[in-house]
């Protein structure tokens, strides 16, 4: 599959797969921000994508995000198709979770991207389920 992306300062490098196994690519914050104990910054990522009908967008942390003091704030982030301007840059909403400012450098790798396929379903309402009740959410246990 063939995606287009547009980068916004092309002195940044163009995200790639880091490995041959990767699932996700890389993205580079464009802007050094710092972000407060305990609040949400919006990292601008450097890019604007187009991707195919059918398929979407997961923004995720890579898994040494954590050691920056920030993590998603969303848990991950969802980039529709229809997500695809000229101006449509992605931007990592980042929680600062330790007791000190974060600073995120430009250039610095903060959060991974994945595209896969979606699948809309048809939506029906009804007043009673087919199933057995399990017993609850949460139900299999504490361990």
């Amino acid at each position: 599959m063939n995606i287009k992306i547009k980068r916004f300062d092309k002195e940044l490098p163009l995200p790639e797969y880091k490995t041959k196994g990767a699932a996700a690519f890389d993205l580079y914050a464009r802007e050094t921000t710092t972000i407060q104990p305990g609040e949400v910054g919006l990292i601008p990522l450097n890019v604007a994508i187009e991707i195919p009908q059918g398929y979407f967008i997961l923004l995720v942390n890579r898994s040494s995000t954590f050691k920056m003091g920030i993590t998603s704030a969303n848990g991950v982030g969802i980039g529709d198709s229809d997500y695809c301007g000229d101006n449509d840059e992605y931007r990592f909403a980042a929680r600062n979770y330790i007791n000190e400012p974060v600073t995120i450098e430009r250039g610095t790798r903060c959060c991974q991207m994945l595209i896969l396929p979606v699948q809309q379903v048809n939506i029906q309402d009804v007043d009673h389920l087919e199933n057995d009740d399990r017993g609850g959410f949460g139900s299999t246990g504490s361990k």
